[in-house]
């Protein structure tokens, strides 16, 4: 298998340079740059748009698209979902549950894809077949051959593609400021950083127990077939659809790879420069949730079928994984509180959605001509793609349909966003074998590991494979 290449396609020429200057409190108001608005915009520019996946996510960034398309068409294999979007939505939308048929049409310019981890790369990848731009939730993949997969398929279709990671883009900026604080060296060599996302299933109070749970009948509005996609055929449970999903490995990786990625990402932007990538994966410690992870991985491996699987979460619990990159840096990836935390020789600084603090944010806040030269890194950072964020709410949406029109690579590119992911995926592997793994980089797998080099990809179920 050949991992994607992961160096920095996005374009780096003509960076805006020209800021304004931050509210003093720790970036406490957005940029705001004069641009046209979506009120300004004509009707006639505006693109049409499909949204494929309407459950929890989907229901919130397909009204955010609105803002800047029209929303003419959804799809959704549980048909009341879509419903549901429709109904609150109040414009015209046609309803499909396959969204194959929705590809076909002519009229649709670009796709939202809100649907489980497992089928996200195989979407994408039809959608750009069918001449589509794809905004993608994260995690954008579900295996290390998925992300050279969809690399291949941007660049042999051309067609912009933003993932969803949007702490690049908004939470007032909070993120891409502690990215720019970490570049401009005032944390000192040697970073460090702690991506730290809680432990799996612990958003939701409704997981009473992680199994084994009852089989039954899908419901009549649910196309099973086309949720299952590329993973094996096994009978239907509640507890497999809706939220619950990312705790079964087939369909996806688990807190480390749906949460984690957010932190990670970031953490990637602020240590691993344009090009730096991960190379070591060590589990320091790490439970499952109701299988043993000699099972987990026996199934992985394809050593035992689905039908001897539990109905019964499988996914990581709690984890505390040291990871390397190419670069020096490192990042602990860890169950604890939600937070990002990054430190050097020379100080440290942690940020989360809600603010960013530490002693180099202070000093920085108090000296006009620190904040100015940070100002100016967070806009390098960004690129030219910044000068036209509006309003934090809209901004990382915004940057996708800019994008579409200008040419330019979105602030979330699919190269930047496979980076971290495998960062996640390394992660994962490493706690599934049970020791520390090291990638070589010149022959693309790992160094010695015919296991972790087993769980570089899954066997997709026909006729949902996955080919670029």
């Amino acid at each position: 298998m050949a991992v994607c290449d992961l160096a920095q396609k996005a374009s780096r020429r003509d960076f805006l340079r020209t800021t304004t200057t931050l509210a003093a409190a720790g970036l406490a108001s957005p940029y705001v740059f004069t641009t046209a608005t979506k009120a300004a915009e004509s009707k006639n520019d505006r693109l049409n748009v499909a949204a494929i996946g309407l459950g929890d996510r989907g229901l919130q960034i397909a009204p955010l698209a609105a803002e800047w398309s029209n929303v003419v068409a959804c799809a959704d294999v549980l048909l009341r979902n879509a419903k549901e979007f429709v109904g609150k939505f109040g414009k015209p939308c046609t309803i499909y549950q396959d969204y194959r048929e929705l590809l076909t049409r002519s009229d649709i310019d670009a796709v939202l894809i809100a649907t489980p981890d497992h089928s996200h790369v195989k979407i994408a990848i039809d959608a750009m077949k069918a001449g589509k731009h794809v905004y993608c939730e994260k995690p954008l993949t579900l295996t290390l051959e998925e992300g050279d997969l969809i690399c291949r398929a941007v660049e042999k279709y051309g067609k912009t593609f933003q993932v969803g990671t949007h702490q690049r883009s908004e939470y007032d900026l909070v993120f891409l400021r502690a990215t720019a604080i970490a570049r401009s060296g005032r944390l000192g060599g040697n970073l460090h950083a702690i991506s730290s996302v809680g432990k799996g299933a612990s958003r939701h109070g409704d997981v009473e127990s992680y199994g084994p749970f009852e089989t039954a009948t899908p419901p009549d509005d649910l196309n099973w077939d086309l949720w299952l996609g590329q993973a094996p055929e096994v009978d239907f449970c509640s507890k497999r659809i809706g939220w619950h999903f990312r705790w079964w490995w087939e369909y996806s990786g688990g807190q480390v790879a749906d949460w984690g990625v957010h932190h990670t990402d970031i953490a990637f932007w602020a240590l691993a420069g344009k090009d730096g990538q991960i190379v070591e994966a060590n589990p320091k410690n790490f439970s499952f949730m109701a299988v043993p992870r000699e099972k987990v991985l026996a199934f992985l491996l394809g050593k035992i079928p689905a039908s001897e699987m539990p109905q019964a979460f499988s996914a990581i619990y709690e984890f505390d994984v040291e990871l390397k990159l190419s670069t020096g840096n490192t990042i602990q990836l860890v169950s604890g509180p939600n937070e990002l935390l990054i430190e050097g020789e020379k100080g440290r600084i942690r940020v989360n959605r809600d603010r960013l603090t530490g002693k180099p944010v202070e000093d920085i806040d108090a000296d006009p001509k620190a904040r100015k030269e940070i100002d100016d890194l967070m806009a390098e950072i960004y690129g030219d793609r910044f000068a036209n964020i509006t309003a934090p709410k809209f901004d990382h949406m915004k940057n996708f349909f800019d994008c579409i029109k200008s040419g330019r690579q979105p602030v979330a590119n699919v190269w930047d966003h496979i980076r971290a992911v495998n960062a996640c995926h390394f992660a994962n592997i490493a706690m599934l074998v049970g020791r520390k793994i090291v990638w070589d980089p010149q022959a693309k797998q790992f160094v010695g590991d015919e296991e972790a080099n087993g769980l570089r990809r899954r066997k997709q179920r026909a006729p949902y494979t996955i080919e670029v």
